[in-house]
């Protein structure tokens, strides 16, 4: 038996994904939970083998949770399940332990393919993914300018490249007006950017929005 926890901070989602999975015997979903923190209270708790773990999260990333639940339950496999899609985040979540990442578009047969290949060990990770992967190999490719965001600039960056405004991203994020227009600074000097429009403009050029 598999067994799963679910992290997505939407109920509907979460019903989706549990429907998906009692089609299966062989996979038995035993917590569900809308955060991290609410998440890693259930690992303290129940018995996991695997997290299906959404990328935007209230209170942390899921990056940041993923990071947690790899330092705290090193024998729990993480499997990202996120509405972004990889070009955004894949690399840095295969990066930050997770073992493997799929698109919330995906087939459901995609999906429990990924769990079972999981839960027997390996990785989980697309054709398209892999050529990624592959380029990182070469020594003389250099960093992308978002690839030195930390995770939460990241985040508020493809949030403002969406248009989202400063108390659209507070609000989503859980933060303060303040923070996210400190967030917005660092990314502006660490990309070399001057405004949103500039942004944007980026986000479109990689493939990012």
């Amino acid at each position: 038996m598999i067994n799963i926890i679910i992290v997505d901070d939407h109920a509907v989602v979460r019903s989706g994904i549990k429907h998906i999975l009692n089609e299966r015997p062989d996979i038995n979903v035993v917590a569900e939970a809308s955060s991290g923190s609410e998440a890693m209270k259930h690992l303290r708790k129940k018995q996991a083998d695997i997290v299906l773990l959404d990328i935007s999260m209230p209170e942390q990333s899921g990056i940041e949770v993923l990071k947690n639940i790899r330092s705290q339950h090193p024998d729990v496999s993480v499997l990202i399940l996120t509405m972004h899609p990889e070009e955004q985040y894949a690399i840095r979540a295969l990066k930050s332990g997770a073992a493997g990442y799929i698109t919330k578009d995906s087939a459901p047969s995609e999906l429990i393919s990924a769990i079972v290949k999981i839960s027997s060990g390996k990785r989980y990770i697309s054709a398209s993914l892999a050529e990624k992967l592959a380029g990182m190999l070469d020594i003389s490719t250099e960093r992308a300018p978002h690839e030195l965001l930390s995770d939460r600039e990241l985040e508020v960056m493809l949030l403002v490249a969406a248009g989202n405004s400063m108390t659209e991203i507070a609000d989503s994020l859980n933060l303060s007006i303040k923070t996210v227009s400190t967030y917005k600074s660092r990314i502006l000097l660490k990309m070399a950017l001057n405004s949103t429009a500039d942004i944007i403009r980026y986000s479109i050029k990689n493939n990012l929005s």
